[in-house]
């Protein structure tokens, strides 16, 4: 237990790290047919609905076809949401008291932290989505790395990488924004609910 968190209740970085991954894996697991379907609905000539595309899949590829990738999903998900969710965390806790609270402090540690976790992990879901194809000669990430990098080289492993981070780094940042400013609105609430709260409490006794 002390591995994960320290005396004061404050939890250490492996246990930031753990509960970012725990986090990342169950959010994938969960969500991963939709994202399956969605990236065939997306190379898929003509315009079939998402329905018509996951009966196909079913009857001509089975269930395992809606899972196809989740092993690269699972092992790329787990270690980007553990060091995005950690770096941010720790970024913001060495910034001076009088910045923390501030959404433009939030925004940056939040774009830096994204951006170091893309740079980290993108490899994985380049492998995720080249495994996700129909047809693909890949059965597990111990094929699909050593085929993408004889086939590409290295610079295969980050193939549209930048369009990737211009969608995702301000998606990341935001999301980490908004989450971090609900956390400080309803820290902040509560202390004015259990002031007040107080304040009545003295006013009747």
């Amino acid at each position: 237990q002390k591995v994960f968190r320290r005396k004061d209740g404050e939890l250490t970085v492996f246990g930031r790290l753990a509960a970012g991954a725990c986090a990342g894996m169950t959010s994938t697991l969960v969500t991963y047919p939709l994202d399956v379907l969605r990236l065939r609905l997306a190379v898929q000539s003509g315009h079939s609905t998402m329905s018509l595309v996951a009966l196909n899949m079913l009857r001509e590829e089975g269930l395992a076809s809606f899972y196809g990738g989740l092993g690269p999903s699972l092992i790329g998900i787990a270690p980007y949401i553990a060091v995005n969710f950690c770096v941010f965390d720790l970024m913001k806790k060495s910034v001076p008291e009088k910045y923390k609270s501030r959404p433009e402090t939030s925004l940056a540690t939040a774009l830096l932290s994204a951006t170091f976790a893309t740079l980290m992990c993108y490899p994985l879901d380049t492998v995720r989505r080249q495994m996700q194809m129909k047809g693909t000669p890949y059965n597990t990430i111990f094929d699909a790395i050593p085929g993408i990098v004889e086939r590409d080289g290295l610079v295969g492993l980050y193939r549209g990488f930048v369009p990737n981070a211009l969608k995702n780094l301000p998606n990341s940042s935001i999301k980490l924004t908004a989450f971090d400013t609900m956390k400080i609105l309803i820290s902040t609430g509560q202390k004015e609910l259990e002031k007040i709260m107080q304040e009545n409490q003295e006013k009747t006794s």
